[in-house]
């Protein structure tokens, strides 16, 4: 009888567990948020790409949360990822780039998180970050083509044949903004995905072992 007391916990005890637990993902959260917020401030242009397009591995973060703890712990830290870099540095895109750069990495989190749900283990987690890169790499052409660049228009009052000029100071064969999403922007993300996805598939388990233990 005195086994059975000591070996099944209370309520309060379970309250209390799983009271911890949750401060535990809160904690994390805010770890990686602001992880990611500093990564962001490591930006650099690619040769590939006009210089707006900058280029850093701050959703990485975002995704070792996902998998660790589920795709609504990576939304949060990619916003508020972006929320600590407009308090701090605030915006020289009128907000657009911030914008973009939610979505595209919103897209990155659910699709790999989504493949990863029905395929556990290694060749899961390759195949998820592997769709995912994909997938983000195709959603940023259309995110771009149709809302982002004509936002930049609008809101930052850059007019488009200056926007294409830049793309075809880097690249000669950009001569419109479709030319600009194929040779521009879809390379330019599959480089930034796969280098995220690739540095997740070597660190998230041991790095949840540490955090997790």
């Amino acid at each position: 009888m005195d086994t059975l007391v000591r070996d099944n916990p209370t309520r309060g005890e379970e309250t209390q567990k799983a009271s911890g637990f949750s401060t535990r993902r809160l904690v994390i959260i805010a770890m990686f948020s602001a992880l990611s917020a500093i990564l962001m401030l490591f930006e650099l242009s690619l040769p590939i790409a006009p210089s707006f397009l900058k280029f850093d591995i701050s959703d990485l973060p975002a995704i070792l949360g996902t998998f660790m703890m589920g795709p609504v712990a990576g939304i949060i830290i990619e916003a508020l990822k972006n929320i600590l870099k407009l308090l701090f540095r605030g915006t020289s895109t009128a907000f657009v780039g911030e914008l973009a750069n939610f979505a595209g990495a919103a897209v990155f989190v659910l699709t790999a998180s989504l493949v990863y749900r029905f395929k556990k283990g290694k060749m899961g987690a390759v195949l998820s970050l592997c769709v995912g890169t994909v997938l983000t790499t195709i959603a940023f052409v259309f995110i771009d083509y149709f809302v982002i660049f004509p936002m930049y228009v609008t809101f930052y009052g850059m007019p488009m044949d200056s926007i294409i000029k830049m793309g075809t100071m880097v690249n000669g064969r950009i001569s419109d903004l479709f030319t600009m999403m194929v040779y521009a922007v879809a390379p330019f993300n599959l480089i930034k995905y796969g280098l995220v996805s690739l540095i997740t598939f070597f660190t998230y388990k041991r790095l949840k072992q540490i955090l997790f233990r």
